[in-house]
């Protein structure tokens, strides 16, 4: 029974750590990718890139996106921060 033990606990620590793709940056209004790809390639870039975009949303909201160039020349939305007007 002492030798099952460890392993039953090592189990449930690594439930814990499993990562998933479903926690994906979605593009909003004024994303480069909102609405699908851009009509023009980034080809003097080469991949692996970072593209910076910054906008207001609706709200007012400053809004920093970071965007990896992939290798077949779409852009890969992988972060957004929203900075509010008057930060607490």
């Amino acid at each position: 029974m002492k030798p099952l033990l460890p392993a039953v606990m090592a189990t449930f620590l690594l439930v814990g750590c499993t990562t998933s793709d479903t926690a994906e940056v979605q593009p909003i209004p004024g994303s480069i990718t909102y609405g699908g790809q851009p009509r023009t390639k980034l080809t003097k870039s080469p991949p692996g890139s970072v593209i910076h975009n910054s906008f207001y949303d609706s709200t007012g909201s400053k809004v920093l996106e970071t965007y990896i160039l992939q290798p077949d020349r779409t852009l890969k939305l992988t972060r957004r921060e929203i900075i509010p007007d008057f930060p607490m």
